[in-house]
């Protein structure tokens, strides 16, 4: 009980960060849920999906009636996503717990790179995108969502950035739409697979949506760029903790 108590604490934490980030906070669910609630990896990549979709598709519509989503992008994007993140959370079956939370501690890593980076893609004005690269980026990344639960928006920015030739506003409003897209097709392909606690799961979602709102809220007050450098900091620490806690079982 006093497990569960602290586990929704921290998805408000967890929100709160999303909040005044726009994104990151929610690579925290997988630690709540494995560390904290005590779940084995695939529940907890399971049910970090869910929140993640929820939470990233709640945030989405505000992007949305600003007029920064591009639902042409994000429906070939997310689609080529979707199918890859379905086909990550049924390959999962093959990772032991082990494996999955090696990588997942190596994408804190290079999200807490990103994070440092802090410069992002530039500016771009929008073009046609290449067809070939957004499947093959759309894939790969929809995969990596499979595997480890995250949604992967530091990865699909610079994509629809770069790639897409979407300016950054509506890259972000997009990214958001094509993670809640994915994260609904991986965490179908793990029923079945794990048995979910659609109470508390339930729970933690909601709480996690109500502190994305707080951190909105305080985003308007609080430096943005150094809370990035404090969180990339933080992931860097989490990431190296759980990497070497489970490298080592894999040998």
């Amino acid at each position: 009980m006093v497990g569960e108590v602290l586990g929704l604490v921290l998805a408000a934490l967890m929100g709160v960060l999303l909040g005044l980030l726009g994104g990151g906070g929610s690579i925290l669910a997988v630690p709540i849920f494995v560390y904290v609630l005590g779940y084995g990896a695939k529940e907890a990549i399971a049910m970090s999906l869910a929140v993640v979709g929820v939470t990233s598709l709640f945030a989405a519509v505000g992007h949305w009636r600003r007029g920064n989503v591009n639902l042409r992008v994000a429906l070939i994007f997310g689609a080529v996503a979707m199918a890859g993140t379905y086909l990550g959370a049924r390959l999962a079956v093959f990772f032991s717990d082990a494996a999955q939370l090696a990588l997942f501690a190596g994408v804190m890593l290079l999200a807490a790179f990103f994070m440092f980076r802090d410069g992002g893609a530039p500016e771009a004005e929008s073009h046609g995108m290449p067809l070939a690269l957004i499947v093959f980026e759309g894939i790969g990344v929809g995969v990596l969502t499979g595997l480890v639960g995250v949604g992967g928006g530091f990865l699909i920015v610079p994509a629809l950035v770069l790639l897409g030739r979407v300016p950054m506003k509506i890259a972000i409003g997009t990214s958001l739409l094509v993670i809640a897209m994915k994260s609904a097709a991986g965490f179908v392909g793990y029923l079945g697979q794990v048995d979910v606690p659609w109470t508390y799961m339930t729970a933690f979602t909601l709480v996690a949506m109500l502190g994305s709102l707080g951190g909105s809220f305080l985003a308007n007050f609080l430096p943005q760029r150094t809370l990035k450098k404090g969180f990339a900091a933080f992931l860097t620490l989490m990431g190296a903790l759980i990497l070497a806690q489970n490298v080592s079982t894999l040998f």
